[in-house]
Parts: structure tokens; sequence; C-alpha cells
């Protein structure tokens, strides 16, 4: 028996320590794996989350390094919007800045735009704010005082003709402020629709805006860009937040172009657009410093006027263009207006 015994070890001994090493190797693999889970997750743990909020704090830090990154492009009338130039988008009609209307062709869609609206009551204090501090500093020769002699009358007008951007300003209409959210179809990637797919569309965006809970806004800081557009950054102290709300839409229209023209944090309207130098002494224009200085101290001034300033936001748009940047321009515009209903946690 005992033979029978150590004949069936010796036969199955090699047998036996593989199945022990296998174990052994199994239960020194399954605690090291353990192990590594829970160091990565204190590793997790340990990483700060960033908020929707930060990520706009940061987003607008970045933005407000522009102006003196890449200087004042406007006061050499550079690119601006959609590669267009300040005489693309601008003329003087009559002593006055006139936007220049592009109508969109049947080869180049008109844009359909989501946007979230600012109403009146809450954009025209900021629009007196943003006259009552820049229209000093910028010729409107729509209102040149008659008593002027003649040749003072004369000298403005040849000036504005002959230098037609060299002290002009473009204010956007508060009747139109507005957050631009996501595009159905933008002037990079235009998508083509039918009229019915149009209102497939305004209706998807119409269920979007009743799950959707008004905005309580701050605003958090005023930026003068590079190429001359007054921007007022915001954040949310209340409501959906824009990153959910462009997720919503992301969902709701499929056929959108992937490349959005705007990070999914911001928040953010146009105030004016500055189309040249200011009315600065002949000496101080000749120095480019001493223009973005100037600028960048209106713009705090600007910012100790406004910034703080709260407002409600309840209506999300979807908007045909009819016109380049229709919007801006106060051009031609089929707005669908939806009230944001609240119909559902987001």
């Amino acid at each position: 028996m005992v033979i029978r015994v150590r004949n069936l070890w010796i036969h199955r001994k090699p047998r036996i320590l593989i199945w022990i090493s296998s174990l052994i190797l199994f239960i020194l693999g399954f605690q090291m794996a353990l192990r590594n889970s829970s160091e990565n997750n204190r590793f997790i743990d340990s990483v700060p989350t960033i908020s929707n909020s930060e990520q706009r704090s940061m987003l607008y830090d970045k933005m407000g390094r522009d102006l003196e990154e890449k200087g004042a492009v406007f006061l050499e009338g550079g690119e601006t919007s959609q590669s267009l130039s300040l005489s693309d988008m601008f003329s003087l009609k009559d002593g006055i800045v006139t936007p220049i209307l592009r109508v969109v062709t049947a080869a180049d869609p008109p844009v359909r735009a989501n946007v979230l609206y600012l109403s009146p009551e809450f954009a025209v204090p900021i629009s007196q704010a943003v006259r009552s501090i820049f229209l000093p500093y910028f010729d409107r020769v729509g209102k040149v005082d008659l008593a002027f002699s003649f040749r003072v009358v004369t000298f403005v007008y040849l000036s504005f003709f002959l230098f037609p951007y060299k002290t002009a300003i473009w204010f956007q209409n508060s009747s139109l402020y507005h957050f631009s959210m996501f595009h159905a179809s933008h002037h990079i990637v235009d998508v083509p629709a039918s009229e019915d797919e149009i209102k497939a569309e305004a209706n998807a965006v119409k269920a979007v805006a009743e799950l959707l809970c008004p905005l309580k806004i701050v605003l958090d800081r005023v930026l003068l860009t590079s190429t001359g557009v007054l921007l007022g950054c915001w954040q949310v102290t209340l409501g959906t937040d824009p990153i959910t709300i462009r997720a919503h839409l992301r969902n709701a229209l499929p056929r959108a172009p992937e490349k959005q023209l705007y990070d999914p944090a911001l928040l953010h309207t146009s105030f004016a657009r500055i189309l040249g130098h200011s009315k600065l002494s002949s000496k101080e224009k000749t120095k480019d410093a001493n223009q973005l200085k100037f600028f960048q101290d209106l713009v705090a001034r600007l910012n100790n006027q406004v910034r703080g300033y709260e407002a409600v936001v309840s209506e999300l748009w979807y908007v045909e263009e009819f016109d380049v940047l229709a919007l801006a321009l106060n051009g031609r515009i089929n707005a669908r207006r939806f009230y944001l209903g609240c119909s559902n946690t987001t």
C-alpha cells in the first residue's frame, strides 16, 4: 500500500507542483491587482475635479491674453469674423458706419444657429454702459454740430471718407444680444436642409428647450480681442449649464457639423466692434503701444462699472441667418423662439 502511494506521488508529483505553483502565482497576481486598483483609486481621488465655472474662468483667462499676444490687429484692418476684413463688413454711409449685408446663396445655405437670448430688460443697461464709455472716443459724423464752420465740417467729412475706419465703432444691437450655443449648419461646414428638415430641427430644439432651466448668470469680465470685438464673458450661478445645453443640442441635431465654433463651456456675447483708432492726438496715434494701453484702460473702466452684473436667460432661439453674420450685423433672420421650460432636472 505504501509502495502504491509512493508510486502515485512520484507519478503525479509534476502535475501537483504545477497546480500549486499556478495557484500561488494566481493569488500573488490577484493581490497585486487589488493593490494597484487601490492605489489608482487613491490617485484619482487625489486629483481635483474641475468645475464648469473653473473651465470657463481658465478659458476667459486665455481669451484675455489674446490682445497682448497678437496685438491690436483691428488697427491694421486685419481679418475678423469668418475671414472677412473690416472693409468687407462695414462701409461709411452718410457719415455713419453701416454694415455690409451679404446675402447667402444656394451654394452657401443659410447658417442655422441655436442661441440663448438676452432680453432688452438686461441688455439695454449693458449697452448704455458700453456706449457711455466708448462713444466719446469715436467720431459719429452724423452728429456733427451744424454750428461748426464749413471748413471744420468739410474736414471731418473728408477725414471719414478718406480714412473711414480710423475712429469708428459698431455697437451690437441691444435687442439682439445673444449667446451662441450650437450650429445645425455654419459657414465652415454647411449642412443643406429642406423646409421639412428645418421644421424637424426646430421641433427638436423646442423639445430641448422644454427640458432646460432658465439661467441666472453674472458678468464675469469684459474682454477686447485682437480683432476688435468687445466681449462679455459670463458665469452661471443657477440653471442649466452651457455644457449640458450643447450636449442636449448635439443629441437633438445629429446632422449638425461635428466641429462646432465654440468651446462647450463658453458663455459670451458681443457688445461692440472697434473698427480703428480712437480719437487720440496725432502724436499718440503714432505709437501702437499708446493705442493698446488706451483700449485696455477703457475696458478696465467698463469692467469697473458692469462686472458682477446679473441677468436671467429664459429663451432659446433657433435662427436662420439669410445674410452673412446677420445676428451680428442686423441682417435678415428667421427666429423661432422657445422658452426654457425646466420640465426635467438637467
